[in-house]
This record gives structure tokens, C-alpha cells and sequence, in this order.
């Protein structure tokens, strides 16, 4: 946390609105010499004199006594995976109590609590029933109108919109997600086209690192956004097998082409499981278990290791030093236990119920119940 710095801000802000110290000691209501006393350290403006200063500055008490409660990125990865881990292992209401006391402490650090949103999207989930369920993400999505209300960096607002309607999705306000996203996520508007004209900017400047990694970036994003939205293609024309069956086809090539079984596996696999949803839901046994080996298969893969990290590979050359500069560093925003238990919970999919029976499905579910044992240790 930063030292107090109100005698400087006084100063700062008194000049930039261009006016004398008599002129704010007229507005306060003090004489020349208190205020000139502020600024010189030689004392304190009275508490209940704040909040007429700040109304005066446009600023809150906060900002006028310099008071900036702020996290480094390491640190609030740090708290992030610390937290994840907690909810892996702990009572539910034990670590969101926690994360409730640490989003007090730093209530105007807004990358800290973005991090702290996505922690509760992440976890909710672990509730004991609905309603428990439904006021986390409530209390998120308060947190999310606390960042846009005061936060002043666009990145850290942009992406605060985006889980906003992401926490609105979960509690079945569709028409609000609609209504937030449905033109600023237009694909052929012009903002989509900046990432372009950046690149091409540092191949002007000559800045060709820089324009080789943004390249990389975006194209790995691409690749792991179109997986995402054949996933939801899949989704929404289930009754039409000639679409769906192309759909799989085309991402087989793509999946293939970029290895994301070794790239990107948590997208892959989330494919597949669609993939055997689909066969499930038309009576296709075979086809049905056929995905969802695939699907095990890259939950083995995503989840066998030490940690879960994200990364590049021989051909994305450039994505580490990008993803060691994000808040969680690489790291998945969940724990391996708690991806794991959800990957088998994956198995109780209604659609599934007629493949309960059936020896090669038994023999699936096991093994991932196995390789979960064998990683973590526990039933």
C-alpha cells in the first residue's frame, strides 16, 4: 500500500484546477494559512473536512489522501491460486468467507478483484444447493458494478463487461446478456479489425518482435475461439446430424493441424464431450463412446503433470512470455482436483443414461476415477 500523500495531492489538484490557495481556503472554509500548512506537511485538514475536499476535486477521499490499496501481479496470483487450491480442499463457506475478507482489504484494487470475480464464476458451483449458489454469483455481480462504477482502466472495465454478462448467463438473465454484449461483440465491427492495424503498425515502425508475438497471440486465439464456437455449433443444431457431422469433421482437421491435444487440451476436450452429447442424444452408442474416449483422453493429457499451466508449443513460440505477464501467470483458474471431480461428474450427462450399461462406458469412467487417485490420491 502506498503512503499517504495528501499534502501532495492538494497541491496537484489545486493546480491543475488552477486556482490559489486563498480561493480553496474561501471554498473550505479556512484561512490561507491552514491550507498552506496542508501542503507543506505542517499538519492534517480535519477528517470532517474530506469529503468537502474531495467533492471540491472531483475525487474520492480515497484518491485525495493518496490512499491505494494495490496488489503487485504476483501477488494476486498468489491469492488467486491459494484461494482455488483452499476451495479444493476446504469447507465451501470457510474459503469464501476468506475471499471475503481479502475483497474488504483491497476494495479498490480492480485487477485484484477481476481476479476475485472470476474465482467465484469458477467455484460457485461447489455450493451446497441452488440458492447458495445463486447469491455468490449475485454478490459477483456487485462486485463487477463496483469496478465499472469507479475503475478508470478500460482494459480491466472491458473485461469486467464480459464477465458481468458471463455471472447474468449463470443466473438465466439472457435478455441482459443480450443487451450488454450484442453490439459490442458484433464481428464486422471496426473495433474487431484494431488488432490488425496494430500489427501492421509495428511493421511500420519497425518493431518486428513485437508484431511477430501479437501475431502469434492472436492467432492462437483464433484457433482456441473457433474450437469454442464449433462447440456451441454443435449445441444449437443437435437435431441436425449432416450439420453437426461437417462441423466435427472441420474441427478434426483444425484440432489435427494445430496438435491441440498437446496445445490446448481443456479446448479439445470440451469439443469431444459435445461431440459425444450429440451421438448420445441420437441413439448412436457407438459414435457416443467413440468422443467421449477422446474426450478422457485430453482430460488425461490437461491434467497429468505437477500443475496445470498454459502454453505454447514448436509453432506458438512467442505465447510464454505474454501468459507469465497475465494475472494468473499461465496457472488454470481452478484446481486439479476440482477439474478432475467435474470430469467425472461429466459422465452423469442425462444424455448418457443409456450408455450406463454398456462395459466400454464403465471402463472409461473408471479410468479417469483411477488416473484421478493415482494424480491427487483420495476416492
Amino acid at each position: 500500500m502506498n503512503a499517504l500523500s495528501i499534502a501532495e495531492n492538494i497541491i496537484r489538484f489545486r493546480r491543475e484546477k488552477k486556482i490559489t490557495q486563498e480561493q480553496l481556503a474561501d471554498y473550505v472554509g479556512v484561512t490561507k494559512a491552514s491550507v498552506s500548512k496542508w501542503e507543506t506537511k505542517q499538519s492534517m485538514p480535519d477528517i470532517l473536512l474530506l469529503p468537502r475536499l474531495a467533492s471540491f476535486f472531483d475525487v474520492t477521499i480515497d484518491e485525495l489522501l493518496g490512499y491505494e490499496p494495490q496488489l503487485s501481479r504476483e501477488q494476486i496470483q498468489k491469492i488467486y491460486l491459494e484461494l482455488a487450491e483452499a476451495f479444493a480442499k476446504e469447507p465451501f463457506e470457510e474459503v469464501v468467507a476468506r475471499a471475503g475478507r481479502i475483497e474488504k482489504e483491497y476494495y479498490n484494487c480492480y485487477s485484484f478483484l477481476y481476479q476475485l470475480v472470476l474465482l467465484y464464476l469458477n467455484h460457485f458451483m461447489l455450493a451446497d444447493n441452488p440458492q447458495r449458489q445463486q447469491e455468490l454469483l449475485e454478490h459477483a455481480l456487485q462486485v463487477c458494478d463496483h469496478i465499472l462504477g469507479l475503475c478508470k482502466e478500460i482494459s480491466i472495465c472491458n473485461k469486467t463487461v464480459v464477465m458481468r454478462a458471463m455471472i447474468l448467463l449463470q443466473l438465466g438473465k439472457a435478455a441482459e446478456v443480450i443487451e450488454t454484449l450484442e453490439e459490442i461483440m458484433n464481428p464486422i465491427s471496426e473495433t474487431r479489425q484494431s488488432a490488425a492495424l496494430l500489427v501492421q503498425a509495428y511493421q511500420m515502425t519497425g518493431e518486428l518482435d513485437k508484431a511477430d508475438s501479437f501475431s502469434q497471440l492472436n492467432m492462437y486465439h483464433e484457433v482456441i475461439n473457433l474450437i469454442g464456437w464449433a462447440t456451441e455449433y454443435l449445441s444449437i443444431h443437435g437435431g441436425d446430424i449432416d450439420v453437426c457431422e461437417e462441423t466435427i469433421r472441420r474441427v478434426s482437421i483444425v484440432a489435427e493441424a494445430y496438435d491441440l491435444l498437446h496445445l490446448n487440451a481443456n479446448s479439445i476436450a470440451l469439443f469431444w464431450y459435445q461431440a459425444a452429447i450429440l451421438y448420445a442424444e441420437q441413439g448412436d452408442n457407438e459414435n457416443a463412446l467413440n468422443y467421449l474416449k477422446r474426450f478422457g483422453k485430453a482430460i488425461e493429457i490437461l491434467l497429468t503433470g505437477e500443475e496445470i499451466i498454459i502454453h505454447g508449443d514448436s509453432y506458438f513460440t512467442k505465447l510464454e512470455q505474454w501468459l507469465q505477464e497475465q494475472e494468473l501467470g499461465g496457472n488454470a483458474p481452478r484446481d486439479k482436483k476440482v477439474i478432475w471431480d467435474s470430469a467425472i461428474h461429466a459422465f452423469s450427462h442425462p444424455a448418457f443414461a443409456s450408455l450406463e450399461r454398456e462395459k466400454a462406458f464403465v471402463t472409461l469412467k473408471e479410468r479417469i476415477i483411477q488416473k484421478r487417485r493415482e494424480e491427487i490420491g483420495g476416492e
